[in-house]
């Protein structure tokens, strides 16, 4: 039986001044939940049986906020707001995909609140999970999305493990494309992660999405200069057009030589537990021209090995002609 409560329960509120201050809070407490947007966490908040008994508000750490130049790539605090991101000239002009990835994040109001931490640190949105259902990812023994009569038309076509809910992230296949790197404080020590590498799937960790474990904490993006300048390219396929998560979402950064593709990185989400580059494709592109039968060909590679649920078989038309507008229409900054 589903668990919904619409009533938060109480909870010990810390507001740290400084990453050092909340890393020592996180230290502390082993069950501290960080708070930033508060858009997810607000949501588990009420309507699931989470109830942490510490929460950690990072809002008014000033560390955390703001787009940096860094060895002549960027460096976003991990508080700084999507709208931030989708206003900053220099990431507009030399790394469009980002903004452009960040702007399809659900509508003007949230995108105010929410952060890009939050965005890539994000749970995924299934509903039996959501909903409390007792599920493998909440420690129960079914998946209720992968029965004969589930519910499942956004739920994965590639990457299952006993789990098929999808990573719900926009800006995480952008980052995947920049060759972003994700910065994560714990203790006294600083971790690096590319982006690719941050996130995780069920066969590694079923009631996780990316590495973070207790006491970690996102401190910044890096970005850099090395794609800068690409041709880039960024759709969203979804129910509406506000507000909605992604049904299928792809990202592409690409250098081009006379029109011949000399290099490329190539990422979707929403079709899997967690982004996926697709570097098979990406091999395949390396030294072809920019036409119509390279891009239709890299969209018939991307769908291999799909494996489909009782109603999510549109995710892969859906992602071949993602793929091949993504390789066909790039466009240099």
């Amino acid at each position: 039986m589903a668990i919904i409560r619409d009533m938060m329960a109480a909870f010990e509120l810390f507001q740290p001044a400084s990453i050092d201050e909340t890393v020592d809070l996180l230290g502390r407490f082993d069950d501290g939940w960080v708070l930033a947007g508060g858009l997810d966490s607000f949501e588990w908040f009420k309507m699931r049986h989470r109830r942490p008994r510490v929460v950690i508000d990072v809002s008014g750490v000033e560390e955390l906020k703001g787009i940096r130049d860094s060895d002549g790539g960027l460096e976003i605090g991990a508080m700084t707001t999507l709208t931030e991101i989708v206003t900053n000239e220099t990431i507009r002009q030399r790394f469009g995909v980002l903004s452009t990835a960040a702007y399809a994040v659900a509508t003007p109001q949230i995108r105010n609140q929410g952060t890009i931490g939050g965005n890539i640190s994000q749970d995924t949105r299934c509903w039996y999970y959501r909903g409390g259902w007792p599920c493998y990812r909440d420690g129960g023994n079914i998946c209720y999305a992968d029965t004969p009569t589930s519910m499942n038309r956004e739920h994965c076509i590639f990457g299952a493990s006993r789990c098929v809910a999808v990573n719900p992230s926009d800006t995480a296949p952008a980052l995947i494309a920049l060759d972003a790197k994700i910065v994560v404080r714990s203790g006294g020590s600083e971790r690096v992660f590319d982006a690719e590498d941050f996130f995780i799937g069920p066969s590694t960790d079923i009631t996780r999405m990316t590495v973070l474990k207790p006491g970690d904490l996102v401190t910044a993006v890096r970005i850099p200069a090395e794609w800068a300048d690409s041709a880039f390219y960024f759709e969203k396929a979804r129910d509406r057009q506000s507000w909605d998560f992604p049904l299928v979402n792809v990202a592409t950064a690409i250098k081009t030589s006379g029109g011949t593709i000399q290099d490329i990185r190539l990422a979707v989400n929403a079709v899997a537990p967690y982004p996926m580059r697709l570097t098979r494709v990406e091999d395949q592109l390396r030294g072809q021209p920019i036409n119509e039968d390279v891009a239709l060909a890299a969209g018939e590679m991307a769908i291999q090995g799909a494996h489909l649920l009782r109603q999510n078989a549109y995710k892969v038309p859906l992602l071949r002609n993602l793929v091949k507008r993504a390789i066909r229409d790039a466009e240099v900054q």
